[in-house]
């Protein structure tokens, strides 16, 4: 859900931004599933298209290319530092960038949850997509 709401904000932004390929990776991912019906009716419910998103895991070359690296939990930025070398510059939680900061800068893994837990991730990552966004500018500039 996250990288398709990062999408969606930004093909409203100038070129530069909108240059910028949103990739989603898992560190526990298994290659080619498909979005959950849950998370596809939670982004639809905010007229985001979910698009055809297949999982994959998460790989030193994806990490490499990566302008920003977004991780939803502090046990996934533990696994990728664990993993990556190097490890990314810019290796930050979803929600990290929320001013004031959340008291949770987490953003809870909804998988297997009834819809509401879905909803509710989604609400997280959307509050945080204006200063993910600014972040980007600052990066590109």
């Amino acid at each position: 859900m996250g990288a398709a709401m990062l999408r969606h904000a930004l093909a409203a932004e100038g070129p530069a931004l909108r240059a910028i390929p949103v990739v989603s990776a898992g560190v526990s991912a298994r290659r080619g599933e498909a979005m959950t019906d849950y998370s596809a009716a939670a982004l639809k419910k905010v007229g985001i298209p979910a698009g055809d998103h297949a999982s994959q895991p998460v790989t030193q070359e994806l990490l490499d290319r990566a302008l920003l690296v977004l991780c939803m939990t502090e046990a996934h930025r533990a696994s990728i530092r664990a993993i990556a070398r190097p490890v990314p510059r810019h290796l930050l939680l979803f929600r990290e960038l929320v001013r004031p900061p959340t008291e949770n800068p987490e953003v809870e893994d909804p998988y297997g949850g009834p819809f509401q837990a879905y909803e509710s991730s989604r609400d997280e990552m959307v509050e945080a997509i204006p200063a993910i966004v600014q972040f980007l500018k600052t990066l590109k500039n």
